[in-house]
């Protein structure tokens, strides 16, 4: 694949297989939005990249000389409602996505047998102290555990 119009192709072309449950209603609003070199497309990346870096995550760590932010990656997992789809209550990972600062999950334990993550993000180029400060979180609480397919959750 090489653009999001192929991807989309290939899902309506195998859509038995790709899309058995939901339909693909963020890409093709994402492909009619029109490419990523349009002058509404940059200065909407400018401003994320200004709130985000500069008046953001930058802004915050200097005030409070941090070395990383921690919080929760998103709330308790969940399992699919194939009728009304995800019941996705957000998390801390977006402001790091949306400046391109390095962040990292790990497990911090289980709610009712499913996982929750602890995101340590930073400012650009912090992964090697990211990596060190989640690897010495895994080491103090040891919550990984293999991965298992539950049918139902109790």
């Amino acid at each position: 694949m090489h653009s999001l119009a192929e991807v989309i192709g290939f899902n309506e072309s195998h859509g038995a297989q790709e899309m058995p449950y939901f339909g693909q209603d963020l890409m093709i609003k994402a492909e009619a939005k029109g490419p990523l070199t349009s002058k509404e497309y940059l200065d909407a990346l400018d401003k994320d990249h200004r709130m985000s870096r500069t008046e953001g995550i930058d802004a915050v760590m200097s005030k409070h000389r941090l070395d990383a932010l921690v919080a929760p990656t998103a709330g308790p997992a969940w399992c699919t409602d194939l009728i009304n789809g995800d019941h996705d209550s957000g998390g801390s990972s977006t402001p790091a996505a949306v400046a391109g600062y390095p962040d990292i999950t790990v497990p911090a334990g289980y709610v009712r047998g499913l996982p929750v993550g602890i995101s340590f993000f930073g400012a650009a180029h912090s992964e090697a102290l990211l990596i060190k400060l989640a690897y010495a979180f895994e080491q103090a609480t040891r919550q990984r555990k293999p991965p298992r397919f539950l049918r139902r959750v109790a």
